[in-house]
């Protein structure tokens, strides 16, 4: 038995074809859905990258591991002095995998981009492409087909190749053109909603998207992103170069599919291709950007192709995972032993008959870019917001996912009862974590107490030059608006 796990930073499930997607950005991805089980409604309970990565190897929700920001006192996983011994954390995910006899490897930047060096526990080998998440697919792939022309004959490896290509700056190769030059881009963005999401602020939204305004060079040196989404064109601009990231990547799954098939392998290896976080694009504002606890940031795609001696035909499995339940199940089907002491669960006999479990709601939290905490279940998603993260945000946003999945309109105000059903979720969830947490404090409390999230604390230099670009902008309003948020939260500087 082996393991590959394509990890696909930024990757949103809606712009897969297996996803229904209409543009054929995936034909490798859409081969293994076709051939095992796609998950349609896996979330990571803790986004951006680092809190989602953290989530995934302890096993545990941000509020009970520490991590939920990029920084500050909450980048960091917990750690108790009476559980400190000459070692610790021996219930990471992968050492779960290591004592279920298989060997990990990892090729990625994630531990150096992020100082996360804790993500390596239990890997047996770490290859650092070297870029800090500015790599291409073309420079981590042929590191891992290496390996496999050296090692991948031999048995119980857990391979892990984690590619950036949809993340921004949007950086596939000139000569690689534009696949998608001649398919229309998601017919959900009319000019209306364009323009919603020009006639407001906040950082990502359609006048500094992708943080495009903090890099002017960027519609330079990456041609492929434009600085504005000034109009539907230049939004179209835009998604062709998230479409053209995601093909590129596939492309290389198909290299990596390639040599597993030449080396005799392929049926005997067990297939994970998932991702970190999704991608707003245009959802509340923000494009190429992951700056909320919303339905497009922590839904991820989960495709897991078995081997043939593990049995199952392909099938979509639609109830509500998240994506460590997942590993935990996978874990537990190779012949691991989960953790008692992880949020993760496993649904191991459900998948062995064939048939869908998962949870009643999902808690669903970003902290690195906002403070958001929200809650899915049924077809509702309710998110409340903490600090806005420099954005438009009212506390509640309910949204109805069904008839709704670009999330342009609030329900909170004219369905309170279902609102009122989402908080109370909430906080059941919220007591339990808080019950087997090992700190007394939330961790997103320390955060708000620092500012807010590492990328749009107020008190900063990075706040008075937003206050100062909105009013530069001819958004003197909104400035001020963003004045009185920093005032109501114990942070009164004013910006000259």
């Amino acid at each position: 038995m082996r393991i590959l796990y394509y990890d696909i930073d930024t990757l949103r499930p809606d712009h897969l074809g297996c996803y229904g997607y209409h543009r054929d950005t995936s034909p490798n991805i859409d081969r293994l859905a076709a051939e095992g089980v796609r998950f349609d409604q896996c979330y990571v309970p803790d986004s951006p990258c680092l809190p989602s990565r953290a989530a995934l190897l302890t096993g545990r929700f941000g509020i009970r591991n520490g991590v939920v920001n990029h920084g500050g006192a909450c980048a960091d996983p917990w750690v108790e002095p009476e559980q400190r011994g000459f070692r610790c954390w021996g219930d990471h995910l992968m050492v779960r995998f290591r004592q279920a006899g298989f060997h990990p490897v990892s090729f990625s930047p994630f531990p150096e981009r992020h100082t996360a060096y804790w993500f390596l526990n239990g890997f047996c080998e770490w290859t650092n492409p070297g870029k800090g998440g500015m790599e291409r697919a073309d420079e981590v792939v042929p590191l891992a087909l290496n390996w496999l022309d050296r090692r991948g004959k031999e048995d119980g490896w857990f391979l892990h190749v984690n590619v950036w290509d949809p993340h921004t700056p949007y950086r596939a190769p000139e000569e690689y053109g534009n696949p998608f030059r001649d398919e229309p881009p998601p017919a959900w963005m009319t000019e209306e909603a364009r323009r919603r999401t020009w006639d407001t602020y906040g950082p990502g939204c359609a006048q500094e998207p992708g943080g495009a305004y903090l890099n002017p060079d960027y519609a330079r040196s990456y041609p492929r992103m434009p600085n504005q989404i000034d109009s539907l064109e230049s939004f179209r601009r835009w998604i062709d170069g998230y479409d053209t990231g995601i093909r590129y990547a596939d492309d290389h799954l198909g290299l990596l599919l390639s040599r597993l098939e030449e080396l005799g392998v392929l049926d005997d290896t067990l297939i994970i291709v998932s991702s970190d976080h999704g991608e707003n694009q245009g959802e509340l504002s923000v494009y190429g950007d992951h700056q909320t606890a919303d339905a497009i940031t922590n839904r991820v795609p989960m495709v897991v192709r078995f081997p043939r001696s593990m049995g199952g035909g392909p099938r979509v499995d639609r109830s509500l995972y998240y994506q460590f339940d997942v590993f935990a199940t996978i874990l537990e089907l190779v012949g691991g032993e989960p953790s008692p002491g992880w949020d993760a669960r496993s649904f191991a006999a459900e998948v062995r008959e064939g048939r869908s479990s998962g949870r009643d709601f999902l808690v669903l939290s970003n902290c690195a870019w906002a403070c958001q905490r929200s809650v899915r279940w049924d077809r509702w998603l309710l998110v409340r917001t903490y600090h806005s993260g420099f954005k438009n945000y009212p506390e509640l946003m309910l949204f109805d996912l069904q008839n709704d999945p670009h999330e342009q309109e609030n329900l909170a105000d004219r369905m309170p009862d279902v609102a009122g059903q989402g908080l109370a979720l909430l906080d059941r969830w919220h007591s339990e974590a808080m019950s087997h947490s090992p700190r007394v404090a939330d961790p997103l409390q320390v955060v708000l107490r620092e500012g807010g999230p590492h990328h749009a604390r107020y008190g900063t230099k990075e706040f008075a030059g937003y206050v100062r670009r909105l009013r530069e902008t001819g958004r003197s309003r909104f400035a001020e608006e963003l004045l009185a948020r920093a005032r109501s939260a114990g942070f009164p500087n004013e910006v000259p």
